[in-house]
């Protein structure tokens, strides 16, 4: 800086001639109890938006852990669904093992069915049971009696599962009616 520039500015503040920030001349201005009100409730309101968004965020934080744990659980589903699926051969193997006359499978084929049973297979092949298209495969049929008020299930050709509700094979039976 120049000498003439330092001059110049203590001479002003010797003079007291220096301009005061524009911020403190409202500062120094005195305030009224409306300027308060006014602040108050331009916070107030700042407040209150800050607010519904959390709870709109906090909404849709729950919605999205409902949809991710939903989500989880078809998916654990679907793979329990795919193994037991992956397995109908295996029982299959084991009814016809067993059939033929083959010694020792009927344990593991009962093992195996009651574990698959507990975590949710159930088997389809009822006798007499009413003919469902859902549940069964007509692969075969015979005369029914007349006193008959539908098709039942005469003889299951091929076992059939579902696993937790859902039809994973459709038995195939022999409908009678």
């Amino acid at each position: 800086m120049s000498d003439e520039t330092n001059d110049a500015a203590a001479a002003d503040v010797e003079d007291g001639a220096a301009e005061a920030p524009a911020d403190t001349t409202a500062a120094d201005a005195p305030v009224t109890v409306e300027d308060l009100v006014v602040a108050l409730e331009a916070v107030t309101a700042e407040r209150d938006q800050h607010l519904a968004d959390l709870q709109r965020v906090s909404a849709e934080f729950q919605n999205f852990r409902k949809q991710t744990e939903k989500r989880n659980s078809e998916f654990a589903a679907q793979a329990g669904s795919r193994v037991a699926e992956a397995l109908l051969p295996v029982l299959d193997a084991c009814d016809a093992a067993a059939q033929q006359g083959v010694e020792g499978v009927e344990p593991i084929a009962g093992q195996l069915r009651g574990e698959l049973e507990r975590a949710g297979l159930q088997v389809i092949a009822e006798i007499d049971a009413a003919f469902d298209p859902n549940l069964h495969e007509a692969a075969m049929s015979e005369p029914g009696d007349d006193d008959q008020d539908g098709p039942i299930v005469a003889q299951v050709l091929r076992t059939g599962y579902a696993w937790n509700g859902r039809v994973l094979r459709a038995a195939m039976v022999k409908v009678k009616g």
